[in-house]
């Protein structure tokens, strides 16, 4: 397959992980990981936007436990 080798760059793993920090309401995760992402210089527009994501996916995740939560109570 065309690309298999190819691995994900230090910036955009940090990007991930912030977004999965947010989303998994990590206060630690997300204090190291935007931290990290800033000393790798990753422009604050791309950091809110990760930040953003993982706002999102919380959100998300949220409202479809809210309602798994009416739906068994």
């Amino acid at each position: 397959m065309e690309g298999q080798n190819k691995m994900l760059d230090a910036g955009i793993k940090e990007l991930i992980a912030v977004g999965a920090s947010v989303s998994a309401n990590c206060h630690p995760c997300i204090k190291y990981h935007t931290a990290k992402a800033r000393e790798l210089k990753i422009d604050e527009a791309e950091i809110r936007q990760a930040i953003d994501v993982g706002k999102m996916v919380r959100k998300g995740a949220a409202g479809e436990m809210d309602k798994l939560l009416e739906e068994i109570s």
